[in-house]
Order: C-alpha cells, then structure tokens, then sequence
C-alpha cells in the first residue's frame, strides 16, 4: 500500500509544473470549501473587507473618513472608518454575524437573508486605509455577480491567489535533496488557519501564504543554492515579497525578519554568488519600489481612530497580558476559526504542535551552531515580537493581537526546522520516510477535523449532535459534499510529502530515473543533467 502510495505521489511530480499543477489545485480546494462551509461574513471583518473590495473595483480607492462608534475587546471608542458609494445590500453584511458570534451554541441559520436592494447609498469599511491591490484583485467579480453569489466568487479569487502562492511554495521545497522533509515543513506551515483565512476576502490569507513562499525561496537561495535554479528562486522571492509587503501594513517588517533569519543561515559562498545575478537586482528595485509605494500609502491614510482605553492598561501591563496570552496565540496561529469564537478541536493542536516540535528537534539535533541559534531565536521571537508589537501600541490601540497576525513570520520555525533537517541528514541512519509519512498522513486527518468541527459549528452549534444529519444551517451543496471533498483533498496533498527523495533516484540509477520521469535537476540517462524545466 505504501509503495503504490509513494508512486503515485512520483507521478504528481515528474515536472514542476505538474507538481505545481496538482499543488495548486489541492490548496484550492481546501481553500474554496472554507470558502463554502463559511457563512458570509462569519469570519474576522470580512465585512468590512467585502464592502472595501466591491469598492476598489468599482475605481472607489479612497473616501471620506466617518467616525463610528464601535466595542472591540471591551473597549469603547470611534474608530475612523471609509465612506464609500455601494448597493444599498452592502450595508447589511455588517449584521450577518451578530446573532451567532461569540455564541457557539446558536447555529448561523439566525442570520437574516441578506436583501436585493441596487440603490446607490453610503457604506462605510474599517478596512479602507488598506492597501487597494489585493481588494481589486478579489473584487472585480462582484461587478458581474450580484448578491450572494458574487461574495462567494470573491471568496473563490481570494482562494485562487493563496492557492498559487502556496503551490510555488511547495515546488520550491521539492527541489531540495531530501525534499519530503523539505515539502513536510510546507505542509506544516500552511495550518488550518492558513487555509481558513485562504478561502476568506481578507488579506491575512494572502499574506500568510505570501509569507511561506518567501520563507521556503530564500532559505532555496541561501541554504541549498543551486545556480541552474536561482533565477527562478529569486522569481518567487520577489513575486512572494511584493504580495507581502503590499497586503497588509506588517508585511514589510515579515519580509525583512525572513531576509534576517536566512542570512544567518546563508551557506558559504551562497551570497556571493546571488550577489552576481542581474535578476537579484531587478526584483530588488521591484521590491524597493512597492516598499515606497506602501509606505507612501500608509502615511497618506493615518488611522485616526480615538479608543477609549482604561489608563491602568500601561505598556508594562499590556506586556504583561501579552506574554500571559501566548499560549492562546500559538492556538490561533494553529485555528481559531469564526470571530475567534471557535477553536479548533484539541486532537488538531495536539498534532499540529506535536510535529512542529519534532521538526524543531530534529533541526536542533542535526544543525550547527548558527542553525541551532535561528531556530531558538525563532522561538524566542514568536514570544517577544507579540509582546513588544501589542505593549507598544496597547495605550492607542488596546489589546487587539490575535496569533494570525504573527504567523507570516511564524511559519519560518517548521520551514527552518525542515529545511535544516533535509540538508544535515544526507547520509545519516534516519526513518525520515517513516516520519514524514507519519506525520503528514496526521497533519491531514488534523486538518480534516478541524474542517469537520467548525462546520458543525455553523451548522447545529456545539452544543448540536455531534453528527449534524438535521443541521439548522447548511453550506451550498450540503455539509457532506465538502466534509468529503475536504478530507479527500488534504489527504492527497499529504501525497506531496511522499515523493521520493533525489537522492533515491540517483541510486536508482539513469535507467529508473529515465522512466519515472525524473523532476528538474535530477541525472537523465547518460549522466548528463536534464535541462531545468520553468515550474
């Protein structure tokens, strides 16, 4: 069973753009079925971020600032929000959630049907100081769709650019060595959040995908360099970093702390020979040139937004909850799905968590002295960066961190962790075949119950059956369609960790490799290296 396992998982990557193919189309259905199993605005703002993406398309990039009285996390204030010209339908998304949100007893059939009405009116966005790329990228189907369908056609585009984001990541990983391990960080990095946020009109997904891609091509670049290759890593590093730093206002700070920690991994030579490529300079001015253009953005729309805080929410008492929080942001960063209202199961936790510490032990045990000082730095910094983020702004903002926010960033711990795992074990007496099946085969059934548990949650509440046959609230197509199609999808992107190693290949032999039809950078038949295929 594990040997036809592991042929099919070769035959779904003899090229890169087979493999590439077969990735993207796996994401995008894990992505595209959140996007369905959702009710319409039940996740974090996506209310505000429909209203700013139907805008955008509609060639509405500004508009004028409204002060609207809102609570977030017990505190009162009048945050500064944008006024834009909508179908009057728009203006009732912001309802959508409210009669099940924070209730996870109460099924989203409470929600009222959202109305037809075309009149041009004013709505307002919170999300309108943000940059206008991805919302024109994701909201242009609304001009062709009306109502309900058009939201979830925004989902689907928001599902499709993650989705692409995450397949190159996987490519990436696959022209290590030993890339099973290298896809297994992939896999773990791209959590049930990831994906959640993925299939959601909301720039998170985008930037934690964006962010994974730059992670896995630039530890390519300067842990594993590879010159016929480099070009086209410094492609992905550069289409990956422009997506990040124009999503969202933390992009900019991700993209240079995954620059840092990659440098202090280089190789010897690594950056000297990148250094030397006119490719490296040209996606540098791209880079530089979106880091003003972002930057220009963000200082022509200031948030002036008043909040109320309590004066005994000092910086050393914001770091202090911020530190004590830790805990509940790494859940986030694993699932916290709804408006943070849902957790996902603690069998998905248990896993998540439990191969990402293996992959850093692992990348601890086998790696050097720089290696090892990444990975406890990374460590450290998923713990300090929220507390320093959070206790500086805490006075102006209050405590409005969620784990999300961090994990473009995070995501760099199982990807080093892999990475340094696949490039120090070559030769070593290791079961990584073992694990890595192991644990992919456990990401997916993971992944597959959160997916399941969040559902039924919309669908019965939690305190519903715990097989939700009589649901007060269904997805289109029904809960059942999308549970299995779910479970299907995560568990042949599990395949991708199964690949065959190149390193089994050449022992192979030229004859083997011939017929499996070896990926980029393998030895064809005759010893001569085959010509890199554009993934």
């Amino acid at each position: 069973m594990i040997s036809v396992l592991i042929r099919l998982a070769d035959r779904s990557a003899r090229t890169p753009k087979r493999l590439w193919a077969v990735s993207f189309a796996l994401f995008l259905t894990l992505a595209a079925s959140w996007s369905a199993a959702t009710p319409l605005g039940g996740s974090p703002d996506e209310h505000a971020h429909f209203i700013r993406a139907a805008a955008v398309a509609r060639g509405q990039f500004g508009g004028t600032e409204v002060m609207v009285p809102h609570t977030v996390a017990g505190i009162e204030g009048k945050f500064a929000e944008t006024g834009v010209r909508l179908p009057q339908w728009y203006t009732e998304l912001p309802r959508q959630h409210e009669c099940y949100s924070w209730n996870q007893a109460r099924p989203a059939s409470c929600a009222p049907e959202i109305g037809h009405s075309g009149k041009t009116v004013r709505a307002t966005t919170a999300a309108g100081r943000y940059h206008p790329a991805f919302y024109l990228a994701t909201g242009w189907p609304s001009l062709l769709v009306k109502g309900p369908q058009g939201l979830y056609l925004m989902r689907l585009m928001a599902a499709v650019i993650c989705s692409a984001l995450l397949a190159s990541a996987v490519v990436t990983a696959a022209e290590w060595r030993r890339r099973s391990v290298a896809v297994l960080g992939v896999l773990t990095a791209a959590t049930p959040m990831a994906l959640y946020m993925g299939g959601m009109v909301n720039p998170s997904g985008g930037e934690i995908a964006a962010g994974i891609l730059v992670w896995t091509a630039l530890l390519s670049l300067l842990v594993s360099p590879d010159p016929r290759l480099l070009n086209r890593r410094l492609a992905r590093v550069g289409i990956g970093g422009l997506v990040l730093i124009n999503i969202r206002p933390l992009g900019l700070i991700w993209f240079a702390g995954a620059v840092a920690f990659a440098l202090l991994l280089q190789q010897r030579g690594a950056l000297r020979q990148i250094l030397r490529r006119k490719a490296l300079w040209a996606w540098t001015a791209l880079l530089g040139l979106a880091t003003a253009g972002a930057l220009l953005w963000a200082a022509a729309h200031p948030d002036h937004s008043v909040i109320n805080t309590p004066k005994t929410l000092t910086v050393t008492e914001a770091a202090r909850q911020t530190f004590g929080n830790t805990e509940t942001y790494v859940q986030q960063m694993v699932g916290y799905f709804g408006w943070l209202d849902t957790p996902a199961p603690a069998f998905t936790y248990l896993i998540w968590l439990g191969v990402t510490a293996v992959l850093a032990a692992l990348g601890l045990a086998y790696g050097r002295g720089r290696e090892a000082l990444a990975l406890l730095g990374m460590l450290a910094a998923i713990v300090v960066v929220p507390v320093v983020a959070q206790s500086s702004q805490a006075e102006k903002l209050g405590m409005v961190w969620q784990g999300r926010y961090l994990l473009p960033f995070a995501v760099g711990l199982p990807l080093m962790a892999a990475l340094i795992g696949a490039s120090r074990s070559q030769g070593r007496d290791f079961p990584w075949r073992r694990l890595t099946g192991f644990a992919a085969a456990g990401l997916a059934l993971a992944d597959a119950a959160a997916f399941f548990w969040v559902l039924r949650r919309f669908a019965v509440g939690t305190a519903g059956p715990w097989v939700p046959f009589s649901a007060h609230w269904a997805p289109p197509g029904g809960w059942v369609l999308w549970t299995g199609v779910y479970t299907a999808a995560a568990f042949a992107l599990a395949l991708t960790a199964l690949m065959p190693d190149r390193g089994e290949r050449d022992r192979e032999g030229p004859a083997a490799a011939a017929a499996t039809g070896a990926c980029e950078g393998d030895t064809a038949a005759g010893g001569r290296p085959r010509a890199a295929a554009i993934g």
